[in-house]
């Protein structure tokens, strides 16, 4: 089934008009490798406390094992997006003033990163949402709370620290749920399949039909999803890691993100959305 209800496809992901919501490390003062807490695990080899630099950052604002993280322990930073919120932190928010000169302004900083993070990621799905045919009713609505998150993340950094990101996620959250009822309601399937925060780990899911499904939250992780077909399944907030998508259509499937794609396993097989890449680390 042809991906009728986007944007005509391209080669060029950032022709989608998410482009600033994409990560550009090379604007950015490290924000996650300072602000974030890391805890020994299979995802990173070392313990770090917010606020605290990672070893790894090197005075230009680098990593310094970027093409090595997986290989050196630290496959959770090649997971980790932070759909723009660090450049947009450094450059706007703080005006391309750096935490190492001028050290007063670092905590503030650093608690202002996550909070701009979850806007962007808001805007992420909402700019998905304004380009779905089928959520056309709901455009004028998408429409206004999509300016209205925009804005949020012009406010200086004392607003955006106290601001209530939970309570805007809700408001969100709701429009975002409408959309995916009247866009998955267009899938071919009589029966759409509700695994909505499901545990799935491990799933048997090979070749499985889930066209149209509500997938939202569920547990995947580690889940056999070799040929599936995902097209218009609801994929927000899905746990895909280590998960395997080999051959796996997700082509249509609704706020899909990078970090999603890169915490699973997959071929050049896997058939993705064109605003999204193929992870480095997939097999050839």
């Amino acid at each position: 089934m042809p991906d009728t209800d986007r944007a005509p496809a391209t080669d060029d992901p950032d022709s989608t008009g998410r482009a600033g919501l994409r990560s550009d490390c090379g604007n950015c003062f490290g924000l996650c490798c300072v602000a974030l807490t890391l805890t020994r695990s299979a995802d990173f080899a070392i313990n770090k406390d917010a606020g605290k630099p990672c070893r790894n950052l090197q005075d230009d604002f680098r990593c310094g094992i970027h093409t090595r993280l997986r290989s050196e322990g630290f496959p959770g930073c090649t997971v980790y997006d932070c759909f723009g919120a660090g450049q947009k932190v450094s450059g706007e928010t703080f005006g391309g003033q750096d935490w190492r000169t001028a050290p007063e302004s670092a905590q503030r900083m650093f608690e202002v990163f996550p909070v701009m993070r979850q806007l962007h990621e808001l805007l992420w799905y909402l700019t998905e949402a304004a380009e779905l045919a089928p959520a056309r009713p709901l455009h004028d609505e998408i429409g206004r709370i999509l300016d209205e998150t925009e804005r949020l993340t012009h406010l200086d950094a004392d607003a955006l620290a106290e601001l209530d990101v939970a309570a805007h996620r809700d408001d969100v959250a709701a429009v975002l749920a409408r959309t995916s009822e009247l866009v998955r309601a267009t899938a071919p399937r009589k029966k759409k399949r509700d695994h909505r925060g499901a545990d799935l780990i491990g799933a048997r899911l090979k070749g499985a039909d889930l066209r149209g499904g509500d997938l939202r939250g569920a547990c995947l992780i580690a889940a056999d999803l070799t040929g599936a077909d995902l097209r218009l399944a609801d994929l927000i907030g899905a746990d895909f890691r280590d998960a395997q998508l080999s051959g796996a259509d997700l082509t249509g499937a609704l706020f899909l993100t990078q970090a999603q794609l890169n915490a699973a396993r997959g071929d050049t097989a896997t058939r993705l959305p064109v605003s999204l890449s193929r992870p480095s680390h997939w097999e050839r």
